[in-house]
């Protein structure tokens, strides 16, 4: 994984100087808070509901053992004891005091941290897929470049008083799990007549108004991407809508102009600016490259794997839905659930912490993943120290076997902690995965994405959910819309409302009911939720969800 340089260092440590400094004048007064708010914003820190709200970058997922000992660290001494990961690979720490938040970034830096555009109109933390490196379908490991396009957009001075936010993910397989296509702009690495380049996507997004984006270019070159992604941000950024920020994403501006005068407005800037690019870019993505070089992977004896998986049903349930295949033989990526049944999606004790600490430099190379939908991964784990891994994850209580299961779900932080939402996610989150596990029916149900938002913005994607949740204020009563049919992946969709909303007491049970329709509806065990949906369409879903009308309707007809 990428180590600061000296470079790096230095400029971290003087952002931490400087907002130290502005923390100060605020606390003396000398600043507003009016004042004050582009000066946090600028390095992450947030006011929510109840508190400053520290946001920390965690550059396309990836993490080492010391930097996770550290945001325990942080989560002991200046939270309350655990951090909120979040679907942008990030954490939150939620309860800081804005005299310590100083002391926060000082100790980020001291293992290679920081949170600087984490907020604010800028480019956000790029992401990727939390396979990368290890996935047995990827072409390519995508981090080199997201790594590259870090650099690139800290601090990048045409960039940091954009329209709105913007955001970039990238993959290096054909299946998507970074969710390129709700992101301002997509990357995928892809081959043509064996020479590398990109898949540019462009205009996604969800929020308020969800939109997939489109392919701006088939395939770009590889030595061009930089340049290009600087022409796009760089148009963006000279037509975006700055009169309503409802409207002032990428994905508004594509959809009001249509991709194919986007394309050419990119293609005349990329002319334009390409000749100012002398392939510096592509010598340091060559040094960025070396240092993701693959692990000294071990070779060893599975058959204690194989015997345990036998013995204990247990560890063999946590096998089955928690392990991926990965590129080299005899090794699993191990997927650690923060979704234990009741649990807040997301949330890590500092103790849990440093126990996947620990595990990561005992069994995992000394690497960490954090996945979009709010787990922890750990890439590189040979199947002969499975049942190890898996006994200590279980004495932490992370051992819950659901990945890609209905109690695996993203949740925003809602009316819990967030000054923007309008109704509670967490509680609903907890309550369908409590009955989820009283029912018995989670492995029967197989892969179903339950995503929940507690505001039109959608941190929680609820969207690109099978089953999205979206909570809203309706006459200061909590209530919430059902989508259905959504989907993140390489298929992308946006999911469609199925109808009116239903108040916090009804909902849990409006998902029990899909859930025990959609095991009626499908044609084998092997047809998931989104097959059948997509074979069959809404309506006897929607039937399920709405049985009074559904019986109204009957009668009207005969």
């Amino acid at each position: 994984m990428y180590k600061y340089t000296d470079f790096d260092e230095a400029f971290v440590r003087e952002r931490v100087a400087q907002f130290r400094a502005q923390v100060e004048r605020r606390i003396d007064g000398s600043l507003t808070e009016d004042e004050f708010k582009p000066l946090r914003l600028m390095n992450g820190l947030y006011l929510q509901l109840h508190a400053y709200m520290l946001r920390v970058a965690v550059p396309y997922g990836t993490l080492n053992s010391a930097q996770m000992d550290r945001l325990a660290h942080l989560a002991e001494t200046y939270d309350k004891g655990y951090g909120h990961f979040t679907t942008r690979q990030n954490i939150q720490f939620n309860w800081p005091e804005l005299r310590r938040v100083p002391d926060m970034l000082s100790d980020l830096a001291d293992v290679g941290m920081h949170s600087i555009q984490t907020s604010g109109n800028t480019i956000r933390n790029v992401t990727a897929d939390h396979f990368a490196g290890a996935a047995a379908d990827e072409s390519a490991d995508p981090r080199p470049v997201a790594e590259l396009l870090r650099q690139w957009s800290t601090d990048h001075p045409e960039f940091q008083f954009l329209p709105r936010k913007f955001k970039i993910a990238i993959t290096g397989s054909p299946n998507d799990r970074a969710v390129i296509k709700s992101h301002d702009i997509g990357l995928r690495i892809v081959e043509q007549d064996g020479v590398r380049g990109y898949e540019v996507i462009v205009g996604g997004g969800l929020g308020r108004t969800p939109m997939i984006g489109k392919v701006i270019n088939d395939f770009l070159p590889e030595a061009h991407l930089l340049p290009y992604v600087e022409a796009i941000v760089s148009v963006w950024n000279q037509i975006g809508r700055r009169d309503n920020k409802f409207k002032a994403r990428i994905k508004i501006t594509v959809h009001e102009h249509g991709i194919d005068e986007i394309r050419r407005r990119v293609d005349a800037r990329f002319a334009e600016i390409l000749p100012g690019f002398s392939g510096v870019d592509q010598q340091i993505l060559r040094s960025i490259e070396a240092q993701f070089a693959p692990p000294a992977f071990k070779t060893a004896d599975t058959r204690g794997y194989e015997a345990a998986r036998l013995a204990n049903p247990a560890f063999r349930s946590w096998s089955d839905t928690n392990l991926t295949p990965h590129r080299a033989e005899g090794y699993a990526i191990v997927s650690i659930s923060l979704k234990k049944h009741g649990a807040t999606p997301g949330d890590a004790t500092a103790e849990q912490m440093r126990v996947m600490a620990d595990l990561a430099r005992r069994f995992g190379h000394d690497e960490l993943r954090i996945s979009h939908e709010q787990n922890v991964i750990l890439p590189h784990v040979h199947r002969a120290d499975l049942p190890q891994v898996y006994a200590a994850l279980r004495d932490a209580d992370l051992a819950t076997a659901n990945i890609g299961l209905a109690s695996d779900i993203i949740a925003c932080p809602g009316m819990d902690y967030c000054a923007l939402a309008t109704a509670r996610s967490i509680p609903i989150a907890q309550e369908i995965a409590t009955r989820v596990d009283a029912l018995k029916i989670e492995h029967d149900l197989g892969h179903l994405k339950i995503k929940i938002s507690g505001c039109i913005n959608a941190c929680g994607h609820h969207h690109v959910g099978h089953i999205g949740i979206l909570g809203l204020d309706r006459a200061g009563v909590e209530n919430y819309q059902i989508t259905l049919g959504g989907d993140h992946t390489e298929t992308a969709a946006v999911g469609e409302r199925a109808g009116p909303g239903f108040s916090a007491t009804e909902i849990v049970p409006a998902i029990e009911r899909l859930m025990l329709g959609y095991l009626d509806l499908r044609e084998t065990e092997d047809e998931t939720f989104l097959q059948a949906y997509r074979r069959l369409g809404p309506a006897p879903f929607k039937a399920v969800l709405y049985p009074e009308t559904a019986r109204k309707e009957a009668r009207n007809a005969a």
